[in-house]
């Protein structure tokens, strides 16, 4: 994959995350210019969304779509702190365990999407979600590891 395609395909998953009519009115640009920005044909090949507007439509998602590809291009992994449904951490044994949680979940997901041999884009997603948990709970087992090194 690109990495045109690549940011085309997060930024389809922000519009469609906010709601094409939502997105329509949050950023006063209409279907048709929002779906050039992560049209796939090679006429829009050099069209992106404008960084104002992932901003905006961002602050209305509750996943940074765009922001989180960018990140991943560039080899960085981000602290996204959104609506946990692990408990908050008090130490390292608490974060090896939701880890352990979390990879077992994360396994779960993995063995229902492979079990008919394909991986869909609704299982891609829930796998991606998991995988994003489990780097929420790495980074805080991190902090709690250079915590107790001080």
């Amino acid at each position: 994959m690109t990495v045109e395609t690549y940011l085309k395909k997060h930024t389809e998953a922000l519009v469609k995350a906010v709601g094409i009519e939502a997105a329509c009115a949050l950023t006063g640009k209409s279907k048709a210019t929002l779906g050039r920005y992560y049209s796939d044909l090679a006429e829009h090949g050099d069209r992106f969304m404008p960084i104002d507007v992932v901003a905006q439509l961002e602050a209305a998602c509750s996943f940074p779509h765009v922001t989180s590809a960018l990140a991943d291009l560039r080899g960085v992994t981000l602290s996204y702190d959104a609506d946990r449904s692990n408990a908050q951490s008090k130490g390292v044994n608490q974060d090896v365990v939701a880890l352990a949680q979390r990879f077992a979940m994360l396994m779960s997901e993995y063995n229902q999407a492979i079990a008919d041999g394909r991986i869909t884009m609704n299982e891609a997603k829930r796998m991606l979600q998991e995988t994003v948990a489990i780097q929420q709970v790495l980074l805080q087992m991190k902090l709690n590891l250079e915590e107790e090194v001080k």
